[in-house]
């Protein structure tokens, strides 16, 4: 009677045993994608092979190609290295970073600098010194913030003029890959065609400085532009009469 009962438990633990296994396999291969249905299902798409500095032209060994699969890849992918080599780079890129249309541009000719410029937005190039250049620590990509300073009642106004503005190149160079100071002469900032109106006409009438903006720092000034500093009226004249006396002429106060 024992033994019957042994190997009816030992029957039923190897029938649960093989129902187990095959519900683990069919799980396994409903979940597991074949070589050839995952080539199926990616592209091509054109990464980084090495950081990319700002206003660099893009050769062919700064960039390299991977697989990735279809419903992940982002708008504006490329899948071809040979539409991307002589492009410029809007901004920096790090190794591995998918290269998009708008972080690498076309060249058409003339300046590196005019092809990161973008649309709407015009380059300014500001001369400064190495005091007002931020000590030198400016370089392609920051931001800063320019203040304006002339002289008003023989006193010195200072206000932050413009705000948030990006640093296309300093003296002439658009890409470096250096975090170490280096004294420049003059700066190249992207702006609007109207706040470049107002950034020359500040340079005619004073001085203007630079700030270097935190590129986490997105704060602006809510009212950048102080209010106008009253001027004093002259007192009104007195007045007075002229009294003639032969050769003598005397001016005397008229009293109200």
């Amino acid at each position: 009677m024992v033994k019957k009962r042994t190997l009816l438990l030992l029957l039923i633990a190897v029938i649960l045993g093989l129902a187990a296994a095959w519900l683990a396999n069919d799980w396994i291969l409903k979940r597991t994608v074949t070589p050839a249905a995952a080539a199926d299902d990616s592209q091509p798409v054109v990464v980084a092979a090495l950081e990319i500095p700002l206003g660099q032209r893009v050769e062919g060994a700064h960039i390299k190609t991977i697989a990735m699969p279809r419903n992940v890849v982002p708008k504006g992918a490329f899948n071809d290295t040979k539409a991307v080599e002589g492009r410029i780079a809007t901004q920096p890129l790090l190794p591995g970073e998918i290269l998009l249309e708008g972080r690498v541009v076309e060249h058409f000719g003339g300046s590196t600098l005019s092809s990161i410029v973008n649309p709407n937005m015009r380059a300014v190039t500001v001369r400064v010194n190495d005091v007002i250049g931020v000590a030198g620590f400016l370089l392609p990509g920051n931001r800063v913030d320019v203040l304006a300073s002339r002289k008003e009642d023989r006193r010195a106004v200072t206000r932050t003029l413009l705000q948030d503005l990006k640093v296309l190149a300093v003296d002439q160079t658009a890409a470096t890959d250096k975090n170490e100071p280096v004294i420049v002469r003059a700066v190249t900032l992207e702006i609007t065609p109207k706040d470049a109106e107002k950034l020359v006409g500040a340079r005619e009438e004073g001085s203007i400085q630079l700030t270097l903006r935190n590129p986490g720092d997105d704060s602006l000034v809510s009212d950048p532009l102080p209010k106008a500093v009253a001027k004093r009226e002259p007192p009104a004249p007195t007045p007075s009469v002229t009294i003639i006396r032969g050769t003598t002429v005397d001016r005397a106060r008229l009293q109200f």
